[in-house]
């Protein structure tokens, strides 16, 4: 079939298939991460969290290092990347991930996709720190909208001690997520492969957990039971591979910010299997917080400019 020729012609169907491709892994990491918070849950209702999390690295890295080297894609990194690949894994793989895990532990699955959600206010912040990219003014409203309900889902509710710490640990762990995102979209712009970086992050993450526990003087056994070994390959495979690949591929096509807008939606997801699976129940202000978090969210995401270029 002979290519149009014509310029525009040839630059609108490209665009066309960017926008498909972006709308697919959209909703493929929206639908992915969404199931995961419960995956987790069940993961941490059997064993320590931490061990959990270097299982779950474990068998990701192994998996994606396995494919990448029987498909030839297997890539050496410049040595001067392999600090900043380090610190991936230590924020995006494993600090991430401890502080999440962690959170569940205190308060619902549900609850802890919102405060992450938080990730497109983080990023926003950070690619106006790391890269200079100035936030729009509706960013800087959604953020007060999404730290206000963070502040009901708190103190100002009347929330337990745990509730509180639960959520704490979850604004620790999205912090370290957004900080893995700019160092992950630095590591593309420097002309990095992305399965290669998800996989030497995985790899380093795994090595950090592990570390961790051996230092603790916790072991590394796993706990063998059916459901936490289907909820560890769910987690290894859709939710690490496949998501994160997704996710990071997402980031360099539309940017940081608006691959977090999966944040919020995801969260939805999670709400859903969260009120059936863990007959979750929030009070009106725990619910108003939660609310609020993801009208922020959206207010900071919305392409407001686009609805002044129409009118």
């Amino acid at each position: 079939m002979a290519q149009p020729t014509h310029p525009v012609l040839r630059q609108t169907i490209k665009q066309r298939g960017k926008n498909s491709m972006a709308a697919f892994l959209f909703f493929a990491v929206v639908l992915i991460w969404g199931t995961t918070w419960y995956a987790i849950h069940m993961q941490v209702a059997v064993t320590d969290a931490n061990t959990a999390i270097f299982w779950r690295f474990l068998v990701a890295s192994a998996l994606l290092a396995a494919w990448l080297k029987l498909s030839g894609k297997w890539k050496a990194v410049p040595r001067q990347d392999i600090p900043l690949l380090a610190l991936l894994g230590a924020t995006m793989f494993s600090c991430n991930y401890m502080f999440m895990y962690r959170a569940e532990q205190s308060i619902s699955s549900g609850t802890v996709s919102v405060v992450f959600s938080l990730a497109v206010i983080f990023n926003m912040l950070n690619q106006w720190l790391f890269f200079r990219i100035r936030p729009a003014l509706h960013g800087v409203v959604g953020g007060v909208l999404a730290v206000a309900g963070v502040a009901l889902m708190m103190g100002v509710t009347g929330a337990s001690l745990t509730e509180i710490d639960g959520i704490a640990l979850a604004l620790g762990g999205t912090a370290c997520f957004s900080i893995g995102n700019m160092i992950s979209r630095h590591l593309l712009l420097k002309g990095l492969d992305l399965p290669t970086v998800v996989c030497r992050g995985m790899m380093w993450g795994c090595g950090f957990t592990g570390a961790w526990l051996l230092l603790t003087g916790h072991g590394l056994a796993g706990a063998w039971q059916l459901g936490w070994v289907a909820s560890l390959l769910y987690l290894a495979v859709p939710g690490s591979i496949i998501g994160f690949v997704a996710y990071l591929r997402l980031v360099h096509v539309i940017g940081a910010d608006r691959a977090a807008y999966t944040t919020i939606l995801s969260p939805v997801v999670a709400l859903v299997i969260s009120s059936i699976a863990e007959n979750s129940v929030w009070s009106a202000s725990m619910g108003a917080g939660i609310a609020l978090v993801l009208v922020g969210n959206l207010v900071s995401f919305f392409p407001w400019h686009k609805l002044k270029a129409r009118a």
